[in-house]
This record gives C-alpha cells, structure tokens and sequence, in this order.
C-alpha cells in the first residue's frame, strides 16, 4: 500500500528511462488499484506488463468495496496476485476463496500470481513442507494441467517479508523445488518445467544473482525494494 497515482506514474516513467528495452527478463509492475489507471497510461508501448495486488471471485455483484475481474482486464491488467501472506494474514483468506480467484482469473484471461509461504514458528517447527503442499493442494485443487500451464507460483516465506530476513539460495531452491515436484505430480513433467515459480522475501540487487543461479527460482516477487527505481532496474539486470 505504498504510492499515490501521480507518485505511481512518476514511477514507472522513471522505470522505463532505467531499463531500456531489457530483452532476457519479463517485469511486471503491480501498483495499488487506485494507481493502476496512471500506470496503464503511463505503460502503453512499454515492454513493461501491468498486474493488480489483488481481486475478488466474481465478475459483478453487492460486494461493496471489492473489484472484479473484468475491472482489471478492462484497465489493462494482464496479471494478478492472489493469495499473497498478506491477505492470508491480514484478511484472512482462506485456500478455498484463493482458489475461486484463481479459477476466476484464468476466466477474466488474467495470470495469476499464486502465493505460498510458512510463517517462521512453522520453519523452526520443521513443518514448512507440509505448509507448502497444503497451500498448494487448496489454492490449486481441481485445476486441469492445462489451466496450470496458466499459473505463476511464487514462494515467499513470510518470515522474510519486510524483515531484512532472506532464505538462504539452497533454502529458496528447496521450497521451490517442492512446488515444481508438486507441479510434476498434478500437471506433468513437460508442463511442470514451463511454470515459472518465483521466489519473494527480502530480494535485493545483490542477492538475486544467487537466487537466480537456482535451478527452480525463475524470477522473483520483489517487494520493499520495487518502490525504488534503482534498487529494482538493478535487480532486473541482475537477474541475468
């Protein structure tokens, strides 16, 4: 919940000056829903994709307060992210309302941005394994391998959000690779391999070199450090 429209704009006007036109790396930017009017504007031509922090199940309805799929597509979304610890946390999401969303997303032709993470009782619990495949088997229950081959994962431990906390690369490769096995068990190898999992926790310019050279980390959710231009135009190019 950070930046107004004008600020947002600002910000990736400034963006584009910074990366150019990178050619190895997909970014995606996904502002606040106020601010995503100015961004799309701001973005028309750009390589740059744009994406909401958030969405609700159903195309229209008496939902005060919430925004719908179409909404989003309408605006110039092309992505979304559900399920982020956040609103797990926060508003208590469960799996089953993240897996409508997902199933609504994919609908609305959006690509969802799948979150899964272990708070850090759960770690030290030795059961962040468990925690992960729960997660996966409710946000992503009865989705065909085809509607997966739709999806991005991304793993962030919640216990780095924010914290200055990160997983170490072997740490991030573990949980990452137990959702691509994941992935294998419920959508096939093939399919498996094209899903790309991300990882997001504390992610800076001068760890995601690390974080990348890990067979399943194929990008990252970055969080504190894509408010400043800098910090993140120098992670994209650090991501190759």
């Amino acid at each position: 919940m950070y930046k107004t429209p004008a600020e947002a704009a600002n910000f990736v006007r400034e963006l584009r000056e910074k990366l150019g036109e990178v050619k190895k790396a997909e970014v995606v930017v996904c502002p606040p829903f106020v601010a995503l009017y100015s961004v799309a504007r701001e973005l028309g031509g750009s390589i740059i994709g744009l994406g909401a922090q958030n969405m609700y199940c159903e195309d229209e309805g008496a939902y005060t307060g919430e925004v719908a799929p179409p909404m989003l597509k309408e605006i110039g979304c092309s992505y979304v992210i559900l399920g982020h610890s956040e609103r797990r946390q926060y508003f208590g999401e469960s799996n089953q309302l993240i897996n409508r969303k997902v199933r609504a997303s994919l609908k609305a032709e959006l690509t969802p941005i799948v979150c899964v993470g272990e708070i850090l009782e759960e770690r030290k619990n030795g059961i962040t394994d468990q925690i992960i495949e729960k997660q996966l088997g409710g946000s992503l229950a009865g989705f065909s391998p085809l509607e997966l081959s739709r999806i991005i994962v991304a793993y962030e431990p919640v216990w780095a959000i924010g914290t200055g906390l990160t997983a170490e690369a072997k740490d991030a490769q573990q949980v990452n690779g137990l959702i691509r096995s994941f992935l294998v068990q419920n959508a096939g190898p093939e399919i498996a391999q094209k899903i790309r999992v991300l990882y997001g926790g504390s992610v800076k310019p001068d760890n995601i070199a690390g974080l990348m050279a890990q067979p399943d980390v194929d990008g990252a959710l970055v969080g504190g450090a894509s408010l400043k231009v800098n910090a993140f135009s120098e992670i994209v190019w650090n991501c190759y």
